[in-house]
């Protein structure tokens, strides 16, 4: 009777600190690390003292605002779908911020982790010179196995100082790796939104994951939303090694000119993804020596959907769809299905430098052995060249260890101000029905019996504006995020604006 009454006392304790939770504190002003870190009062110095923690469901680490802490804050722990661990933000002020040293890789690194948030925080990594992989936030996995539910949310990253060039392993604001050969490791559940990006270099968003087919272990519920990038010279976001990524109401605006001369970058694309959905972003003003589109599927992608987004004042168009034909299974499964719809280009196609083939810069550029595209109710609108040497092309198809096949281009809306192009070369089994062809001179215009040579809703839009983006304001919306305002296409309204103008 004395030992049954003995285990009701102690089992409940057991359990209770079993289940017990703890909060650190970081005050970089105030903080001491020799205290015990769990209150204000007792409050931790520097993010050295996170390196050393076993974090387990529901703890927390908080760092006091309006203070900046150098170095590197580096987590690993296991939380629970009701209990995550999250790394926040505590008193009042700006956003704690982070600042990586001299030689710093990151900033901020979760290693190993599910169950995670990492929330309110400012991050800059910007060392004396340019380091490759340099990046803010680096979100790391190997031979972890499915890390679940990682949150990135309401982070300020800016000024990383990485490098420029692609093949040295560039540089980024948010760098998400997978890996491992032991443990095949994926994400199954990771979102990044309502952050910023500005004045990182390379890149803003990119991934490093298994994209060989024959290795395939692909990320899972992906989602990357409501983000601004500003100032980012490369490119903007980039998963790889995904599956049903749905990347929206993101902008990526500003976009310098400093990459080095034959360095291609593009604003929003997958790599070795499958059903990525692209919707509801905004790009504009990419200035890459190569490509600059807004959008991009590219080579080692199926079934990517690209639609209601909004391109504009892209050097290098509004689209690019590749393959690269000389790369082969398991390296390349291809470029197959892509659906671009009910997008708007306006301005797009500005390259004033010369590149490997020239000003090169269709509105649409179709490289390599893609096949089933569809290319469908788009409105393309170009404006007058700024210098002879300027390049117009409304849909331009070039070889890329092949030619695309089964491309179909049907109900568009192509208007040019002055002299623009197609270029069909030798790709195959083209379809073009049922476009709109609004121009003085269009040169090589496609085959298309049903071709349509007057639009009285648009034409009634740009006879007051030529350019093209105050004629277009009513089929867009103008949307207020955390971050800022971002200008993108309203589905009722172009679906309107087509079916009106068939019926």
């Amino acid at each position: 009777m004395k030992r049954t009454r003995w285990m009701m006392w102690v089992i409940p304790l057991l359990l209770t600190a079993c289940n017990q939770t703890n909060t650190y504190y970081i005050d970089a002003s105030n903080g001491n690390d020799k205290h015990r870190g769990t209150s204000p009062e007792k409050a931790w110095k520097t993010l050295e003292k996170t390196r050393h923690l076993s974090l387990k469901a529901g703890d927390r680490i908080l760092l006091k605002r309006g203070e900046t802490f150098v170095g590197e804050l580096f987590v690993s722990g296991q939380g629970e779908k009701e209990n995550p661990i999250v790394i926040d933000a505590y008193g009042t002020g700006e956003k704690p911020c982070i600042q990586g040293k001299d030689t710093s890789l990151f900033a901020v690194c979760l290693f190993n982790s599910e169950y995670i948030e990492l929330k309110n925080l400012e991050v800059v990594n910007h060392g004396s010179k340019r380091l490759p992989k340099r990046t803010g936030v680096k979100v790391h996995l190997k031979d972890f196995g499915t890390a679940r539910n990682t949150l990135l949310q309401g982070l300020d990253i800016h000024d990383v100082n990485g490098s420029l060039v692609k093949k040295e392993g560039g540089g980024s604001g948010i760098w998400i790796v997978n890996e491992g050969d032991s443990v095949p490791s994926a994400f199954d559940g990771l979102t990044i939104e309502d952050c910023t990006v500005k004045r990182c270099e390379r890149n803003a968003m990119i991934w490093s994951g298994y994209w060989r087919r024959d290795r395939w272990n692909p990320n899972k519920n992906v989602v990357v939303r409501r983000n601004l990038i500003e100032e980012v010279p490369g490119d903007g976001i980039v998963p790889i090694g995904c599956d049903s990524a749905i990347i929206e109401y993101n902008i990526m605006r500003n976009c310098p000119d400093l990459l080095p001369p034959g360095e291609a970058a593009a604003g929003i694309w997958p790599w070795s993804c499958d059903n990525t959905i692209i919707r509801f972003n905004e790009a504009a003003q990419h200035k890459a020596p190569w490509d600059a589109q807004g959008y991009d599927s590219d080579y080692n992608c199926r079934n990517t959907c690209i639609e209601y987004n909004y391109s504009h004042d892209n050097d290098g168009g509004f689209l690019l769809i590749c393959s690269d034909g000389g790369s082969k299974m398991p390296y390349n499964i291809g470029n197959q299905n892509s659906v671009i719809r009910y997008n708007i280009s306006i301005n797009d196609g500005l390259r004033q430098r010369a590149t490997h083939t020239g000003y090169f810069s269709p509105a649409i550029h179709i490289a390599g052995p893609a096949t089933q595209s569809l290319i469908y109710r788009n409105i393309i609108h170009l404006n007058e060249k700024q210098q002879p040497s300027d390049h117009r092309g409304f849909v331009c198809f070039t070889s890329w260890g092949g030619w695309a096949d089964t491309t179909r281009i049907e109900e568009n809306l192509f208007y040019s101000n002055g002299p623009a192009e197609f270029s069909e070369a030798e790709a195959k089994n083209n379809r073009f029905k049922a476009n709109y062809y609004l121009g003085a001179e269009i040169k090589n215009r496609p085959d298309d019996p049903e071709a349509r040579n007057n639009h009285n809703g648009y034409e009634t839009l740009t006879k007051e504006d030529k350019f093209g983006k105050e004629a277009v304001k009513p089929l867009l919306q103008q949307i207020t995020l955390p971050v800022g305002v971002i200008t993108t296409v309203n589905p009722e309204a172009i679906k309107e604006f087509f079916d009106k103008e068939n019926s």
